[in-house]
This record gives C-alpha cells, structure tokens and sequence, in this order.
C-alpha cells in the first residue's frame, strides 16, 4: 500500500475515531442517570456521620477537572480507605462546565463511598456550567454546620456580586457560635512568593475590593482554616491567624516538582486540641535520575487524563486536519485526464458486461429501450452482456435472450400497472449469478437500488464501474413520498453525486448534462456519448402498414402531430394540450396530435383533453412495441415535446430519423439535439412562445419540408453502431485506468 493510501486509511481512522467521541459525548449527555439538588442528600450524609462525634476528619480536594487516572483510579481509593468522614472540593472538579462533563463527574463520584460536597469553582462557570451546577447540586454559595463547625462555600467568578455575597457571610458569622470556621472559595486569595508556572494574575480572587474586604472579614471572625483551588500547586501562607490554603492536585495539570504535584489534605476536627491539616501526596515521579523526564511524562499523563475524551477529539482532530492539508499541498493534483493510457488490449478482446437497472423489457420506456439497443450492439460486436433488472408479469418472450437476463422479485411497486418496482437487491442468487457470469466491468443505468447493488458487485469482484445518468432526477419528486421541495432542490443532486463519484466513469448524452454535473460535485472521469438509435429501421416505410394505420386512427389530409412519452407528471403533457388548444383558437387550419405511450395519468389526460374541446384533435393511442414505432412516426408531419425532465430525448433522435422536424421545450436534454431553426425549433417554458412555433409548423408545409431534411441528417450521426464502438472505448480505457491505478 503507497505513502497516500495509508494517508487516506489513516485520515479515514480519525474520523471514525472523532465521530466515535461525539457520539460518547451524546451518549454520556442521554444515558446517565438524572441528578439534581445532590447537595441536599450530601449535607445529610455529613451530618449523620459527625453529629456528637469530638474528633472527626475530612478531606480537602482541588482541581479534579475530570480526571480518571489520577482522581478516580488513585485519589479517590486511598480516600475510601482513609479515616475521614467526608470530602470536600476546593473548586474546578469539571475540566469545564459542559453537561457531559457534569455527567462523567458524577460517575466519578459515584466510586466515593463518603459524603462529598463541590466548591462552585471557575471551571464549573464555564460554557454556562453555572445553570448546571445549580441544578445538579445546588447554590453557588451556601453555609452549613456539622458538629462544632461552620463550613461557608463562596463564589469567586463573578456570578454573584461580591457585595451581596460579603454581606451574607458578615450576618452568617455574626449568628454563628460554632467553635471552628472552614471556608472553601475558587480562587486563591494570596500569591506564591515565587511565580508560578502554570498560572497568572486573573487566576487569582478579584477584584482587589474583595479580596481586601474577605480578610478583614476572616480576621475579625477567626475563621480557622481557608481553602482554595484554581492553581496546580500545593502552597499555604498565614495572614493573622488564619492559614490560606492552596490545593489543586487532585487530578489535573501537574508539574509534578516540588509545590506542584498530585495530593489531598486531610483536616482533623479535635475539640480538645483544635484543628490540624497535613498533606496526603501521591507519590508518583520521585525518582531523583529521572525527575525532570518523568515531569514531562506527568504533564502529558495528566494533560490526558484532565479530559482524556477531549484530548482524543483534539488529537483526532489534529491529525484528520493534517493529512488533509498534506494531500492539498504536498500531494499532486491531476486536473486533466491521464492520456498515458492504452486502451487497445481490451478493445482486441470481448468483454463481459454486467449492467444493473431498476427498469427493463417488457416495460416500455426510454431507459429500457436504450439499455436494449446497447445489449444488441454489443452481442454485434462478440461481447458477453448479462443484464440484472427486475421481474414483470410479463416477463418471457425471446428465451434465448432471457437466459442472459437475471430478474429479481419485486418488493413493492408503484404507479399505474406498477411501472415502477423495488427488486430483492438482496437476493442470494442474484449475486450467486453475476460471480458466474465473471464480468470484466459493470454498467449501472440508475444511481440508486439496483444501481447500488451494481456498485457493491464491482467492488466486492474488484471490477470497475460505468454509470450512464440517462434521467433528471428531480422531475420525479411526485413519485418519492417525501416533501417535493427537500427532494428535488437536495436530496436528487446528493444522490446523483454520490453515486456518480463512487463510478470509475460517467457516461452523459450532451455536454449540458456534463455541465451539470460537474456543477454539483462530480469528480469521476464524464464522457459525453449521445444515445444511439437503429437509424435505418427509421428509414424504412411499410407504406401498407402505414395505410392501414392511417385508417385506423381516421387520419384525412390534416397536419399530424405525433408525441411519444410516458403519460407521467414530468413528461409535462399538460402544458402540450393547452398549447394546442390555443393553437385551436388561433388557426383554422385542421390538425390531429398522436399521443403515444401509457401511464399512471392517462385518464386524468383524456379527460383534460375533453374539458380543453380537444377531442376530434387529440388521440391517445396507448403503448405501441418499440418495434412498430418505426411506421408510427411515419403517420406524422412534425413531432411535439415538451418534457424537461430527459438528459437527451432519444425519442427526438427517432422522429428526426423518420424525417419528422421537432418543437419541444429547452431543456438539458434537448438543447444539444435540436439546433434552433435548422432541425427543428425550441422554446422556453412559455406556451404563447411553443404554440406559435407549433403553428408556424401547421401553416407552412414547405417550412416542415426544409426542417425535415436536415433533421435526418441529424440523427444520422446517432447511429446504435456508432453508439456502440463509442460506449466500447469508454469500457477500455476505464479498465486500463483501473488497472493502472491497481498497480499503482
């Protein structure tokens, strides 16, 4: 495997592993148990434990900021072990104030087998943690009494004004008779001596109004003892009486030297020798050799561990990051197609072609028809061609053609006659048969479904893949059972891209529909290769055939118009019934339209068609066997359309080829076919614009004449044998780029 590929493994990996953490994070903020008011339950807990008691003990805790392998693996054991009644933290037990870290601290918490209470500290402010902490503890500052003790809990950062705060403490202390005065406050209120690595000026009590107002305060009162967090060190100073307290080795950021290191203080309670604290340290680093490595060792163990999740997610991150930015400046891009490629070995050979489609024979429609045309040629030409489509009642006729079809059962259908079917994509035998039939490439004809099942088969045989995007996706919204506008402004485009960029190549009819999709994302190698149609059976003229046709649909000496689609919303009939009844209104001229095809609308039409006084113009004539189209179109003087939703309009192709000129409506697939007063006419989506083309038609005979004989010149150039030999060379040099590619 090159340098790239285990580039894209790699970035691949990240994103997994991001995608991973985000979905644990979710998962912490919906699994977890609910918890409020757990102060209440806590203040219980410290009562019942040293209520009568003359000696009791607790332990002072700072910055667990979410630590597993300091708090939770080695803190909290030795705490559990301890003779203490109870603990305390000094402030930042969250690594920040988010719900997923509340949530994991509770699971923390949840190892300690003695009542604990939380000092509302800076990390718990954070990401608006203070509506959290509130809710899942309790208030931001509060006071209580254990046994001979008062315990006053203050908020440092700034959500409660310190002026309320300084109040309440006063009238608390002057209504106070313990024997012994604890305060816990986030933020240190004195400096170390010496400066400190790992902190600065705001990691202290501010403002200085504050700080200058709370000692006055503690000494006036004789508080006993005053514990701080926030800085990552051990450190004690005595103003007056009363020692300051710096804790914050609980868990987080360490230096691990001499005043920054992992520890608790144990306090003891004692009502005939007073209070006393010491340091528990956790010994860890203390190797004299290999102090200063094991510091860095510690500074990244506890960098980890602070919030081993978020330091994934950022790793993670970081790398995906990374690699991205290598491939885009470091690995070379090739923005023109690779002309070092030969082609002509699988030109020499016949192929084996599997092609995948969510339609096919017997039912009657463009895709189908085309699929068939390119099957025949191919067979022409030697090559082995096995198509998987669904199963019809119909399906049966030619055996010998049918052996190289494999039909799947449907699922489900829908639309009139159940034209359209979801096939068992996952269907044992199917797969069974398409490894038999060992093709070189498959072709898809549709970018979901079958078209799927197509991609997977290439891949799972290590084949490459052609997708020819024979239809405008988002004209069919009104058969998908979702909202029109989300289908057809988003989903169809995303499908289409996604589809196409999982393709080794992508066949296209017009250079329009290449535009198309390079405009929304498309990176796969685009051919444009119009459809072909059998040009000389369109040339033929069974004029007995034609007679009896022409007896049979009452035709006199009237102007015939003739249109093939299927009579579906986005073939657009709609909009050609009312363009011909304006044109009724606006020429006595006689003409007959020929409406030919079937579908799920064709009654809602007949009826319009009445309504419109179109009755003794327009005839439905229903389905007719692709075969017999041929007499057909000859019954016509010119041909009519107005769909949009075509990438070529192959039934165009056929009315040029029988000599008929076109109107239609400008569109993606008509704009590369019709040339604009030389083979026939196009519009925009204006009736009033349609309809006088469509008359200057019916009034001008000579007109239809001069039309006509350039747009047979024109489908001349489409033939299936040309069609063919083009859609070859595509199959080659995509196995050669395939191969290429494989080797690389």
């Amino acid at each position: 495997m090159n340098k790239r590929r285990w580039l894209k493994l790699l970035f691949y990996i990240n994103v997994v592993i991001v995608a991973a953490l985000v979905v644990y994070k979710l998962y912490l903020n919906v699994s977890t148990a609910e918890f409020s008011a757990v102060h209440g339950e806590q203040l219980a807990a410290v009562s019942a434990k040293v209520e009568g008691q003359k000696r009791y003990r607790f332990a002072v805790v700072g910055n667990i900021n979410n630590s597993v392998g300091i708090f939770e693996r080695r803190i909290i054991p030795k705490l559990n072990d301890s003779d203490i009644d109870f603990v305390i933290s000094a402030g930042n037990a969250v690594s920040s104030g988010g719900e997923d870290k509340y949530r994991a601290l509770q699971g923390t918490l949840s190892h300690l087998n003695k009542p604990y209470l939380l000092t509302f500290g800076e990390n718990e402010y954070e990401e608006f943690g203070s509506f959290r902490f509130y809710d899942h503890y309790g208030p931001h500052f509060y006071s209580f009494s254990a046994g001979d003790s008062r315990f006053i809990f203050l908020d440092s950062t700034g959500k409660t004004p310190w002026q309320w705060q300084l109040r309440w403490l006063n009238d608390i202390l002057r209504a106070d008779r313990s024997e012994h005065r604890f305060v816990f406050i986030g933020h240190p209120l004195f400096k170390p001596q010496e400066e400190f690595l790992l902190a600065d000026d705001e990691d202290y009590l501010q403002p200085e109004a504050f700080r200058q107002a709370l000692l006055s305060t503690f000494a006036q009162f004789e508080v006993d003892r005053v514990f701080s967090a926030n800085i990552s060190m051990y450190w004690e100073h005595i103003e007056g009486k009363t020692p300051y307290i710096t804790t914050g080795g609980a868990g987080g950021l360490v230096l691990n030297q001499d005043e920054s290191y992992y520890h608790f203080v144990k306090v003891t309670v004692d009502a005939e020798e007073g209070v006393s604290h010491e340091v528990v340290e956790l010994p860890v680093g203390q190797h004299p050799i290999l102090k200063q490595l094991e510091s860095f060792w510690f500074f990244i163990h506890s960098l980890f561990y602070v919030g081993y999740i978020n330091f994934i997610l950022l790793v993670s991150l970081f790398l995906a990051i990374s690699i991205k930015l290598y491939n885009a400046v470091f690995v070379g891009k090739e923005y023109y197609p690779n002309y070092d490629i030969d082609p002509e070995p699988w030109l020499k050979k016949p192929l084996r072609v599997a092609m995948f489609t969510n339609n096919y024979l017997p039912f009657i429609g463009g895709v189908p028809i085309s699929i068939e045309r390119l099957r025949h040629g191919l067979s022409q030409v030697k090559d082995k061609v096995l198509v998987v489509a669904p199963r019809y009642r119909e399906t049966g006729g030619d055996s010998k053609k049918e052996r190289l079809v494999v039909r799947m059962p449907s699922l489900f259908s829908f639309g009139d006659k159940s034209e359209f079917r979801f096939a068992n994509i996952f269907s044992g035998y199917v797969r069974k048969k398409v490894k038999q039939f060992k093709p070189d490439i498959i072709h898809a004809h549709h970018p979901f479904w079958i078209g799927s099942l197509g991609v997977y088969m290439a891949r799972r045989l290590k084949i490459p893949v052609v997708y020819t995007y024979h239809t405008r996706l988002e004209h069919y919204a009104h058969f998908v059972f979702l909202p029109g506008s989300l289908f057809r402004n988003i989903i169809a485009h995303f499908l289409v891209r996604r589809f196409a960029n999982k393709c080794d190549s992508v066949i296209v009819p017009t250079q329009s529909t290449e535009e198309y999709l390079r405009m929304i994302g498309v990176k796969s190698t685009i051919y444009v290769q119009p459809t072909g149609i059998e040009f000389e059976r369109f040339q033929h003229r069974d004029e007995d055939l034609i007679e009896r046709l022409r007896a049979q649909q009452k035709l006199t000496d009237e102007t015939v118009f003739v249109s093939v689609a299927r009579l579906s919303n986005e073939k657009n009939i709609d909009f050609m019934l009312e363009g011909l009844a304006q044109l009724k209104q606006q020429s006595e001229q006689p003409f007959r339209f020929l409406m030919i095809g079937d579908g799920h609308q064709r009654q809602r039409l007949q009826e319009k068609a009445k309504q419109l006084g179109l009755t003794e113009q327009v005839t439905f004539v229903g389905s007719v066997p692709p075969q017999e189209m041929a007499n057909w179109y000859q019954l016509g003087d010119a041909f009519l359309f107005a769909s949009q939703s075509e990438t070529q309009g192959m039934v165009i192709l056929e009315a040029m080829a029988a000599g008929l000129p076109v109107v239609a409506v400008r569109s993606s697939g008509i704009d590369d076919v019709v040339v604009d007063g030389v083979n026939g006419y196009k519009t925009p989506a204006r009736q009033e614009l349609w309809v006088e083309r469509v008359k200057l038609l019916l009034q001008q005979p000579e007109k239809r004449q001069q039309l006509a004989k350039q747009a047979v010149k024109c489908a001349a150039s489409h033939s299936v044998e040309n069609f063919t030999k083009e859609v070859r060379y595509v199959y080659a040099e995509t196995l050669a780029r395939y191969e290429q590619k494989k080797g690389d």
